[in-house]
Parts: C-alpha cells; sequence; structure tokens
C-alpha cells in the first residue's frame, strides 16, 4: 500500500445537484435550447434524438388526472399544459407522442407502451402523491424519462387521519353513529377506551409516523416507535423510546402502522405476529395494506386478540363489497383518504408542478424515483461493483440490532486509480440503496442518494486507498463501516468497534471477504447464513447436514479463524431460504455461539 488518500463528505442535494444532470447539455445559444435523448441499444431507434425549441415555444405538458389549482397555475407559467381526463390506454398512447411530460395520480397506469408511444419525447413523468406502482419505471430510464413524485406534501394530512381514526375507533364513533341513524340508543353498548396512559407503537419512525407519535404525545399517551433507521435523538426529541420491533408488539395498548410495502414489510402483521401483540390490541394502518394480511386479522379479531381495528387502506382498493374485515363489527374504514384534505391536494399539485418544471428545465429533483441515464462505458466497467456495493449495504444494515439508530457509515475504497480517476458517486449511491431501500418507500439512485440519506440522519464517509498494483479495475475492494451502534452478531464487530464488512469482486461475481476481523470468503449470490463458533473438527458437515435435509442447496462455504481451535466465523451462502426451524437446528450445535440469517 503506497498511499491514503482520506476525504468526509457531508450529504447533500445541493451538490448532487451541480455535479450531476439526467440528460446531455449542449452550449445554450440566444435562440435555442437542445436536449438530447439517447434510446436503449434494444430499441430500433438506436441513434440519439434530439427535440429543438426555439426559446418562444413551450413544453406540453399533459394532465391526465385532477390536479389542484396551484399546481396548475405554475404549469401553465412554464408550459402549454393539457387537461385531459379520463383517458382509455390508446387514447393516451397516441396523445403522449405530442407531450414533454406527463402527470398522473393513482388512477392512470404509465405502462412501458406508453413510453415507447413517445417516441422518445417524453422527459419527464409527475406523480401527484406517494406511490409509484403505477409507473414503469424500468421502462421509464430506458427511454430517458425521469419520474418524479411528491413525497412531503401530504404528510400532516395522513398523521392526522391517523389520529382520526385512533380516537373513533376508542370510543366506538363510527358504530355508535350508525346505531343512532338506524333509530337506536345503545349507551351501554358502545362504552370507549381513554387514550390518557396507554402505550401506542408507531411502527415506522419516518414523516408520517413522527407527526403520529407528536400528537399522541399530546393526548397524553405513552409512545414507543421500531424503526431501524430512526436516529435515537430524534426520537427522544419529542419523548419516544425506540424498541426493538418484538418489544413494540408486545408492549402496545395500540399500535399505529406507517411503514412501506415493501418484501420485507409484506403481511408484516400476521398469525404469528398478532400472536405476540398484547391481548386487546386495538390497530390503525393508514399507511399501506399489504403490510397486514388481512385474513388473519380478521382471526385476530375473532379471537379477541385484536379488540379493534382502524383501516384507511387495503390489500385490494376498493376492497370486496362483501369482504369479511370491512364487516366485521370492530373494524372501523375509510376509502383511502389519507391525503384528502383540501389543502394536502393543493399542496401535492404544487410539488409535483414544481418537479416537474424543474425537470423541463434539466434541473435534477430531490424527488426523482429513477436512476438518470449513464454513459454505457461506465455503467459497464462498474456493472459487478454496483451489485457488490449495493449488497454490502443490505448485509451491513441487516447485521444492526433492532433500535440501533443508524447514523454514520464509513465506506472505504482499495483501487489503484488515482482519486481523479475514481467517480464513487455511483457506488456511494447503491450502498446507500442498500442500506435503506429494503424498509423504505424511497427509490434510491444517482440522483436522490445522497439526499435521502442526509433526509434519514445518515452521514457517509468515504477513505480511498491508493493501492500499488495495475490500475485496470477500478476497485479491489469496498469496505462498510457502520458506528455507535449494536449488532446481532456480535462477531461482525471490528476490532475498534464498528459492525464491519468487506467485499471484492472475482471473475465478475460479487463476494464477501471479512466480516468484522474475520477472512471469509462467499459469493454474494443468494442469501447468506454467518455462524460465529468454536473452530473444531466436523463443523461444516454438521451445519451441511442440517441445510442438506431440507434440501437447501449450498452454494459457498467458507470458514474464517483468529487460529486453530479458537474463534472463527462460518460464511454459507445458500439457494434457498431455510425454515425458522432448520436455523434453530443449527442454533442448537453445541460449538455455535450466534447465527444469523441475511437476505439479499
Amino acid at each position: 500500500m503506497a498511499a491514503s488518500a482520506s476525504s468526509t463528505m457531508l450529504l447533500s442535494s445541493k451538490s448532487s445537484s451541480a455535479s450531476l444532470s439526467w440528460k446531455n447539455q449542449l452550449a445554450s445559444t440566444s435562440a435555442f435550447r437542445v436536449s438530447g435523448v439517447t434510446l436503449p441499444r434494444r430499441s430500433l431507434r438506436q441513434c440519439p434524438r434530439f427535440i429543438v425549441y426555439s426559446m418562444d415555444a413551450k413544453p406540453t405538458v399533459l394532465v391526465a388526472e385532477k390536479l389542484g389549482e396551484a399546481g396548475l397555475k405554475l404549469l401553465k407559467e412554464f408550459a402549454n399544459v393539457d387537461c385531459s381526463y379520463n383517458l382509455s390506454p390508446e387514447e393516451l398512447c397516441t396523445k403522449i407522442s405530442l407531450c414533454d411530460a406527463l402527470v398522473v395520480r393513482s388512477g392512470t397506469k404509465v405502462t412501458r407502451e406508453i413510453f415507447e408511444s413517445s417516441g422518445g419525447r417524453l422527459k419527464v413523468v409527475g406523480r401527484a402523491g406517494v406511490g409509484i406502482d403505477n409507473v414503469d419505471l424500468a421502462a421509464a430510464t430506458e427511454h430517458g424519462c425521469l419520474v418524479v413524485n411528491a413525497p412531503t406534501a401530504n404528510t400532516v394530512a395522513a398523521a392526522e387521519h391517523g389520529i382520526a381514526l385512533l380516537t373513533a375507533m376508542a370510543r366506538n364513533v363510527a358504530q355508535a353513529d350508525a346505531s343512532v341513524k338506524a333509530g337506536k340508543w345503545l349507551r351501554n353498548k358502545y362504552v370507549g377506551v381513554s387514550l390518557v396512559g396507554k402505550t401506542l407503537a408507531v411502527m415506522g419512525f419516518g414523516k408520517v409516523g413522527s407527526e403520529v407519535a407528536r400528537r399522541a404525545k399530546g393526548l397524553g399517551m405513552h409512545v414507543i416507535a421500531h424503526d431501524p433507521y430512526a436516529p435515537a435523538d430524534r426520537a427522544r426529541a419529542i419523548g419516544v423510546q425506540l424498541v426493538s420491533f418484538d418489544e413494540a408488539l408486545a408492549s402496545a395498548d395500540f399500535i399505529s402502522l406507517h411503514m412501506p410495502l415493501t418484501p420485507a414489510t409484506k403481511q408484516i402483521l400476521n398469525d404469528e405476529t398478532f400472536a405476540k401483540m398484547k391481548k386487546g390490541v386495538r390497530i390503525v394502518n393508514v399507511a399501506r395494506g399489504g403490510v397486514i394480511d388481512e385474513e388473519a386479522l380478521v382471526r385476530a379479531l375473532d379471537a379477541g386478540i385484536v379488540a379493534q381495528a382502524a383501516l384507511d387502506v387495503f390489500t385490494v382498493e376498493p376492497p370486496p363489497k362483501d369482504s369479511k374485515l370491512i364487516q366485521h363489527e370492530n373494524v372501523t374504514a375509510t376509502p383511502h383518504l389519507g391525503a384528502s384534505t383540501t389543502e394536502a391536494q393543493e399542496g401535492v399539485a404544487i410539488e409535483v408542478a414544481e418537479a416537474v418544471v424543474g425537470a423541463l428545465k434539466g434541473e435534477l429533483s430531490a424527488t426523482a424515483v429513477n436512476a438518470p441515464m449513464v454513459p454505457a462505458e461506465v455503467l459497464l466497467e462498474l456493472k459487478p461493483f454496483v451489485v457488490l456495493a449495493e449488497k454490502l449495504g443490505r448485509l451491513a444494515v441487516q447485521l444492526v440490532a433492532g433500535g440501533s439508530g443508524v447514523k454514520s457509515v464509513k465506506v472505504t475504497y482499495g483501487s489503484a486509480r488515482a482519486p481523479d480517476d475514481l467517480d464513487t458517486r455511483l457506488l456511494r449511491a447503491m450502498i446507500t440503496k442498500g442500506m435503506i431501500e429494503p424498509i423504505s418507500s424511497v427509490f434510491i439512485n444517482l440522483v436522490n442518494a445522497d439526499f435521502t440519506a442526509k433526509q434519514r440522519g445518515l452521514q457517509i464517509s468515504e477513505e480511498r486507498l491508493l493501492l500499488d498494483g495495475s490500475p485496470e479495475s477500478p476497485v479491489e475492494f469496498i469496505q462498510v463501516q457502520i458506528a455507535n451502534v449494536e449488532s446481532k452478531f456480535a462477531s461482525a464487530i471490528s476490532d475498534s468497534g464498528e459492525i464491519r464488512v468487506e467485499g471484492r469482486v472475482k471473475d465478475g461475481v460479487p463476494h464477501l471477504t471479512k466480516v468484522g476481523s474475520f477472512e471469509v470468503d462467499v459469493s454474494l449470490e443468494g442469501s447468506i447464513i454467518l455462524c460465529s463458533q468454536v473452530d473444531q473438527p466436523g463443523m461444516i458437515g454438521k451445519v451441511g447436514s442440517v441445510l442438506g435435509e431440507e434440501n437447501v442447496n449450498v452454494s459457498f462455504m467458507s470458514v474464517g479463524r483468529v487460529a486453530p481451535r479458537k474463534q472463527a466465523v462460518m460464511a454459507i451462502g445458500v439457494d434457498e431460504q431455510p425454515s425458522k426451524e432448520s436455523l434453530k437446528r443449527i442454533g442448537e450445535i453445541p460449538a455455535i455461539q450466534e447465527f444469523v440469517y441475511l437476505g439479499l
């Protein structure tokens, strides 16, 4: 190792905006503005296409669903605005070739066919709201189209609706109202419960969750929260204690859900988790319907485990008319009204309009949700390291114990290239993506990675170690360290006290090469089991036998140790997820001191 070059980066969207652009910008003249969009290789349109505007011409924005007047006014100041609602897919495909931007809500599906029909002219899609599951992000990126949303304007409205459901549920408002309108007067039947002194568990302590917590504190409730990314000091500042997932379930009188729908959170409330709750718990959901197993919730309601539920969102919207959940007497339901206030609708309209106008001007938006087009040669060279960076981020954050807020991350790149020849922005963005995206509704990319990390109080510092050797490969290794947290796998803690994982690319495949202070070598394909053990003969065979009995294929197995028959770490790559029973059997092997399963 010849030298060390170190630099610390404080995350800011301003620095990203100053150096990156999602489209090619040519030298401007007094008469024209020219923007270039390069289409994907597999398209028949293989040459760059250029849309040229005179200074007097305005771009065209198609607004396909109703938008607040304040947002329309902003758009009309910059562009020609076509408000055409209730278009069929065929009509939208016909219109889109004449448009530079498209604004939708949740009712319009922006499919691959729409991007293909645009002929390369469509440069930005604005989603007036948070969710973007109605937009084909992959197709948008392939066609050089930026997708932006409006994630902040409806925060207060959603929090207020959560509190409204909480109080209405506690005092049986909806049921009592229906009873009185039916000509009944059943005061004894609708006796409620007080909120003062009760424990509310806020599951997901982001923008909406933290606002719900503030309001619940004002109602005299004791508030706890679970969110692996929430900084503990931010929670303490409003009198909230961060706890583990299981502790939140076991302690809560009321549970309010504010987590995004991701593979990790899908049906996170199910038969198993309901069984861990205090009998008579009450549940509020203004997040996403899919985070609750609705059939399991009906069973929990019938069994008295859950006393009541107040739901604004459902797995299928609108839900079936004969839904047992909707018809249950202890369920209060509203038709996805979380963002439905006059003020929120205007705020969303302004936020998405500003993002669309900025994108049409060639500016980068902090609310961009898909990656910009990058030069093919750069992407090709960095491709295996991009995969490595994201997987190291995913591994590192899964090693953090519940309740620990991740605030400080250090990334070290070992490379024989001079600092000016190694642009690490994409790698840093992928590490951020791996750490945040699995439990967040935010889509991380080169555009919004630094901004999103800063929003969540996550500071990333970077260090480059200049190595001897050939600069043919851009990076020799990437190391990720998380400081000031506890780990669910103690052996992942390095000698200096941080969670540490390190990886390399070998023959184009990312490998995990270090955990804590232990050297290992396991391919980052499939998932990984890490076992801390006393080094002794037969350990590989014992673990392999447990996995083999369940037909779980082992792709790699590696053991790192400090010395023969001393402390060791075994890393096992598996193609399938072992059952909980198999993992329990692994943990019961006498020489194994701890283990953890890490999904990739």
